[in-house]
């Protein structure tokens, strides 16, 4: 570990250094990178920092006891203390998610049971967005499709964070976990017999691509459709040809958007959308040619995984992945979501720290 450590403080002071050169100031790009690696570094440079003090205290207190038998005293209380300051720095030596600083597209479809599917949907939105209200976050819907009785049959909204969240408080640190299926159980209101029922809807979650060209798009690779707005909306809904429909001619990905007033508007909001999924594309196909190399990273929830189940008649939420229950739904639904959240980081903490100690 005494390795490890000085290198990232060795990392963490050349940080330092090139970021008080005005040259680097200069280069915009530059300082975006030097700025979010020393951001990132910041939590495990001070905890390698206190893990020295520890350390430091100990062999201290051991070298006097040799002449002052009192100081053997203190020897306990500062091995407890080291072991504690360890424990954090080795939980901070865990290899991070690079993207969890990023804002994300979530993405809800309707699946089986109907119009019950599509209220669900719709109740998962509420959830996303009121979650995302209390942490800060700003939203929007892009595109949506509504049921006859005012669910969803599929729905996406942006998330994205004000300013430069602090490790693992990014939107995509906190929603990653959350692609899967989730799976409900409720007395649908066109059920008369008062029958509990089963229903499920979808979640998707990316990380929105970087605008600084990490995903290129060749305009020749694109076919651009537009067509009259419909739905609830302002003046130019259903008066003009409005929205956007992008195709994506070699992977054949297709996106539309029509809740902005602008065809310039949609049309932007569609390719940063298509930019996500090109992205999550190619992170899809690295990963299942180096899926070895991932076992010590975050690994997102398979998106046909059934992760977790909202069982209206108790009040009950479980966790499938991580065995979490509670008897507060009504709370989580309406946004209250962090203690399932951390649940789910946690577990994924405790499996990188096993797969790091088995390698």
């Amino acid at each position: 570990m005494l390795d490890t450590v000085q290198s990232i403080l060795d990392e963490y002071a050349d940080l330092e250094t090139r970021l008080a050169d005005a040259a680097v100031h200069s280069d915009q790009d530059l300082l975006r990178t030097l700025n979010k690696r020393y951001a990132q570094l910041g939590p495990v440079a001070a905890a390698a920092r206190a893990w020295q003090a520890a350390r430091g205290d100990l062999d201290t207190a051991r070298e006097l006891s040799r002449e002052d038998p009192s100081f053997a005293e203190e020897v306990p209380a500062l091995q407890a203390a080291l072991a504690e300051v360890e424990e954090h720095l080795r939980r901070m030596l865990v290899p991070g998610d690079p993207d969890d600083d990023r804002n994300v597209i979530l993405e809800i479809k309707a699946g089986e049971g109907g119009e019950e599917s599509a209220l669900f949907a719709g109740d998962l939105l509420r959830m996303y967005l009121r979650y995302a209200e209390q942490r800060g976050w700003r939203t929007q819907v892009e595109e949506a499709t509504e049921s006859d009785l005012g669910g969803y049959r599929d729905v996406r909204v942006s998330i994205s964070a004000r300013g430069r969240p602090g490790p693992g408080e990014g939107p995509w640190a906190r929603l990653k976990y959350e692609g899967g299926v989730h799976r409900v159980q409720r007395v649908p209101v066109t059920e008369s017999q008062g029958r509990i029922h089963t229903s499920a809807a979808g979640v998707l979650v990316m990380p929105e691509a970087d605008d600084q060209g990490e995903v290129e798009i060749d305009p020749g690779d694109l076919r651009i459709d537009v067509y009259r707005s419909s739905g609830p909306g302002g003046q130019s809904v259903n008066t003009t040809d409005s929205a956007v429909r992008v195709t994506h001619l070699p992977t054949g990905l297709v996106v539309s958007c029509q809740n902005e007033k602008s065809q310039l508007q949609n049309k932007e909001a569609a390719l940063r959308v298509l930019r996500a999924r090109l992205r999550q594309l190619a992170q899809d196909a690295a990963d299942a040619e180096a899926s070895a190399a991932r076992r010590s990273q975050v690994r997102t929830v398979d998106r046909s995984e059934r992760i977790r189940t909202y069982n209206f008649p108790e009040n009950r939420i479980s966790d499938h992945r991580t065995g979490y229950k509670a008897y507060n739904l009504d709370h989580v639904l309406d946004g209250d979501l962090d203690p399932v959240v951390r649940s789910a980081m946690a577990a994924d903490e405790s499996a990188r720290l096993a797969e790091i100690a088995r390698t």
